[in-house]
């Protein structure tokens, strides 16, 4: 922490989205980012060399999640962009300066209302349109189906048995995801079938070395965040992997160098980040 309090210029800051800016919730499209994260976010892009959202949302859904983006340029007819955007009437993540959505683990990027992306894998959508009929075979009921546009992913917080469901649920979704071609990403009471060759790890990695950062924090929440925890300690860089808090998954925060509770404990952490770069 010490090198990123002296050089706020050099650092990359870069948070998971789901979990860690915003709280989890039953129902994904649901989820909102804390209401205080935009302003806060903003604040630390002034002195920081970059803030970078990293996450297995699409970079449309992300950012209408995250506040005042209902119209955000570049994101018409994108994976994700016929989701329900926010609100529109506060602070969104639109404010933050030289904000970086890495979305789909790094597969589409968002930057200055600019959206890079290939174009969707087609065993995504194979393995969707068969999806449907395996969970009936099965017999399994209440989970929820989220497509993704590059990946989609099943939700089991809402069935009766949430633990079980996803138990039962691995070896048929990792056979699913063989046979077209992905990989089974898994996450809090959700399995995701995605392309392979991109992680957080992998995306952070990379965008570490394009900016030149000279220090690295990076804060998530979930399995999928474990890559990015390793592309901190790999980077031969001071850096810091701090872990928002839950009783569902406790691997990140044995790995971690800070924990705080939940987004609220994020977005705290991020303020008082903020407020030691304007004092010093």
């Amino acid at each position: 922490m010490e090198a990123i309090l002296k050089d706020p210029a050099g650092v990359v800051i870069g948070l998971d989205f789901d979990g860690t800016l915003a709280p989890i919730v039953a129902d994904p499209a649901s989820a909102r980012i804390h209401p205080e994260a935009p302003p806060v976010l903003a604040e630390l892009g002034r002195y920081v060399n970059a803030v970078a959202i990293v996450t297995g949302r699409p970079v449309a859904t992300a950012l209408r999640l995250g506040s005042g983006l209902a119209d955000a340029p570049g994101l018409a007819d994108t994976p994700g962009s016929t989701d329900s955007p926010g609100p529109t009437d506060v602070p969104g993540l639109a404010d933050v300066p030289g904000l970086v959505v890495l979305g789909h683990y790094g597969f589409e990027r968002w930057e200055d209302g600019q959206v890079s992306a290939p174009p969707p894998p087609p065993g995504v959508l194979e393995a969707e349109a068969e999806l449907q009929l395996l969970l009936v075979s099965l017999g399994v009921k209440g989970v929820a189906i989220e497509d993704k546009g590059r990946a989609v992913a099943v939700h089991t917080r809402r069935s009766a048995d949430p633990e079980g469901t996803l138990e039962a649920l691995r070896e048929p979704l990792a056979a699913l995801a063989k046979k077209h071609g992905l990989v089974v990403e898994p996450g809090r009471l959700v399995l995701e079938l995605r392309p392979p060759g991109m992680d957080k790890g992998h995306a952070l990695g990379l965008f570490l070395a394009e900016r030149a950062a000279r220090s690295v924090m990076f804060v998530g929440d979930d399995l999928g965040d474990l890559a990015a925890f390793d592309a901190v300690r790999n980077s031969g860089l001071p850096g810091v992997n701090v872990c928002s808090g839950s009783a569902e998954v406790t691997a990140l925060a044995e790995r971690a160098d800070i924990v705080v509770d939940g987004p609220d404990g994020v977005v705290a952490l991020l303020r008082e980040l903020a407020s030691a770069f304007k004092g010093s």
